[in-house]
């Protein structure tokens, strides 16, 4: 049994160096490809987050703010057509219409 007993150590310690090898290696490549990875970001045109947000924010109210514009220029457009449409009086038919007394021409009027 004694004698087994060593060979089962050695291959325990053997297993135990080779784990040992495997997760060193394992650091070792993920700290490569971190590197990699910050070089191939570094090398692309990127924006923090912060400063993405604050940008989408002023493109929602410029957004905002044009729809809200659109929506007046609308109405000042069909104000400007009913203008348009409007029949436009002529001297003849002016003339032909009663003025309505002005709130001097009743003054005078009812002054005794």
């Amino acid at each position: 049994m004694q004698n087994q007993n060593p060979f089962f150590e050695d291959i325990a310690r053997v297993a135990s160096g080779a784990m040992g090898a495997l997760s060193g290696l394992r650091a070792e490549m993920e700290a490569m490809l971190r590197q990699q990875m910050e070089r191939f970001t570094s090398g692309l045109d990127l924006v923090p987050r912060e400063e993405f947000d604050v940008v989408q924010a002023m493109a929602q109210k410029a957004r905002q703010e044009q729809e809200a514009l659109a929506v007046r220029v609308a109405a000042l457009e069909a104000q400007l057509a009913a203008l348009a449409a409007a029949p436009k009086a002529t001297p003849a038919t002016a003339a032909a219409k009663p003025k309505a007394p002005t709130a001097k021409a009743v003054k005078a009027k009812t002054k005794p």
